[in-house]
């Protein structure tokens, strides 16, 4: 598990942003401009890790990454040109509509299948097209397009911990599970979140970052 303060997130995304540099204990990411309220030492959730800044101007965020951090997440598998997604922690007086996320991983986990809701499976032409569909059409319209159906391995350590119709992070985005086996869990990918997240890019066989529900932690410990 990553350890980093004691803020708390969401699970709602804010903004995408590219990767600008990977150094050995540190990492530059695009800064949006609407994350004009930022300072030294603000947590941020990058792709599912709570990170703190470091270092900052009106383009750019640089975070101080541990090893234990690259070691147990999939930022050691970024690479300049990446995108990832981004989340301020919540303020006290800050409207919660996820679930919490503390940004501690608690592993990685490959995608097992990515399929339009329609069941039929993603390639990279079927992506495109879905993405030009969305890029094009309004947002009254959004509720035409296909939803995706996104099939994630169990990893041993989280087995009793991701449940139907419970909360799950992935890459820090906060999801539902629809349907769980013995093996991998699936969740639902609204058109909006394809369109807004990074994981809308996401392909069988990539890894993404998990973080199980904090509840379920605290009933499994008891």
């Amino acid at each position: 598990m990553i350890i980093c303060h004691s803020e708390m997130f969401t699970g709602i995304i804010e903004s995408k942003a590219h990767v600008l540099e990977i150094a050995p204990s540190a990492m530059l990411v695009e800064r949006p401009q609407d994350f004009d309220d930022l300072r030294i030492g603000s947590s941020v959730c990058v792709s599912g890790c709570c990170l703190s800044v470091i270092e900052m101007d009106e383009n750019h965020m640089k975070f101080d990454v541990m090893e234990e951090t690259w070691n147990k997440t999939k930022l050691k598998s970024l690479s300049k040109g990446d995108s990832v997604n981004l989340e301020r922690a919540l303020k006290a007086d800050g409207r919660f509509e996820g679930h919490i996320v503390q940004g501690h991983v608690d592993c990685t986990a490959k995608v097992v299948d990515v399929m339009l809701s329609r069941s039929e499976r993603v390639g990279s032409g079927s992506r495109a097209s879905l993405r030009a569909k969305l890029q094009s059409c309004e947002t009254k319209d959004v509720s035409k397009h296909e939803d995706e159906i996104l099939t994630i391995e169990i990893p041993s350590n989280l087995q009793g911990l991701i449940v139907q119709k419970g909360s799950i992070a992935i890459d820090g985005v906060s999801l539902t599970v629809s349907k769980i086996s013995d093996s991998t869990f699936s969740v639902a990918l609204i058109p909006h979140t394809i369109e807004q997240t990074t994981l809308g890019n996401l392909k069988a066989g990539d890894t993404v970052n998990l973080e199980a529900d904090i509840l379920g932690k605290y009933v499994r410990s008891q």
